[in-house]
């Protein structure tokens, strides 16, 4: 694999499974030297990201926070500026998980409410301070170019999706994606902004789910395939590839493909 990111520092959010694992782990067999492993509950998982960090050779710093507090929010951003001192990526991976475990059985009203408060406020306020202090770090007489910050969006925001998931997702995600542009906007050229939108990804739920979804998510990907975190993580190297000067303010989706014959 390239070293494009070479000696760098980075954070993931969201980094003690799942998407936020692989994309940690990509990070470091890209080069990243220092990585924030960020998590709110899953001191286990959190665990296991950052031996599978220290065996590739990346030095991994753990950091425990309710990013839907502000006082969560504030320690994450210290730990991580804190340790690391200069941020060239920042990936926004962290999201409520309303699927699976206790949350499960919430009602749809404190789904809502629990992705609102970590998903979309969390993140919004957590990256406007976040990406102020990665432009003022920025050196226009250097050649590591801007610095980079990654949103995860969700394919279907845009155009809808039935059922309750639907109603949940759809506007959460298309708060954050029209974040991500409109943060975009303020910070170019000394920060580039993107967003992954992932389509059917076989995380914690895509492992238990039914016969139906299974099927669905197969037959709504023109590769015939749930797509796996790997492929997130290999688009979020893409978007945060500190080569990649001219990428900015983009959506990329990453679904295999929407299927419009299913």
């Amino acid at each position: 694999m390239s070293k494009a990111f070479q000696a760098t520092n980075a954070v993931v959010t969201g980094s003690s499974s799942g998407i936020g694992r692989a994309t940690a782990i990509s990070l470091a067999q890209a080069g990243v030297e220092r990585l924030v492993v960020h998590y709110r509950s899953n001191e286990a998982g959190a665990a296991e990201t950052a031996d599978a960090l220290s065996d590739i050779g990346c030095d991994p710093i753990l950091v425990s926070a309710d990013l839907s507090l502000p006082e969560g929010r504030q320690a994450l951003i210290q730990a991580a500026f804190d340790s690391l001192g200069v941020v060239q990526t920042w990936v926004n991976n962290a999201g409520a998980d309303v699927l699976t475990g206790s949350a499960a059985a919430m009602d749809f009203e404190g789904k809502l409410q629990r992705l609102f408060d970590v998903d979309v406020m969390g993140a919004i306020l957590l990256s406007r301070t976040v990406a102020d202090r990665m432009i003022a770090q920025f050196d226009p007489q250097s050649n590591t170019g801007p610095a980079s910050m990654v949103f995860i969006g969700w394919d279907q925001a845009s155009d809808g999706m039935e059922g309750d998931a639907g109603q949940m997702f759809g506007p959460i995600k298309a708060a954050v994606m029209a974040f991500a542009n409109s943060l975009a906007q303020d910070s170019g050229p000394r920060l580039r902004v993107n967003t992954i939108a992932p389509g059917w990804i076989r995380t914690s739920w895509g492992e238990s789910t039914s016969d139906y979804w299974n099927a669905r998510a197969e037959g709504q990907s023109l590769m015939g395939r749930w797509g796996g975190v790997e492929d997130i993580a290999r688009a979020v190297l893409y978007a945060a590839d500190p080569g990649n000067t001219f990428l900015t303010a983009q959506t990329i989706q990453v679904n295999g493909g929407f299927n419009r014959r299913f």
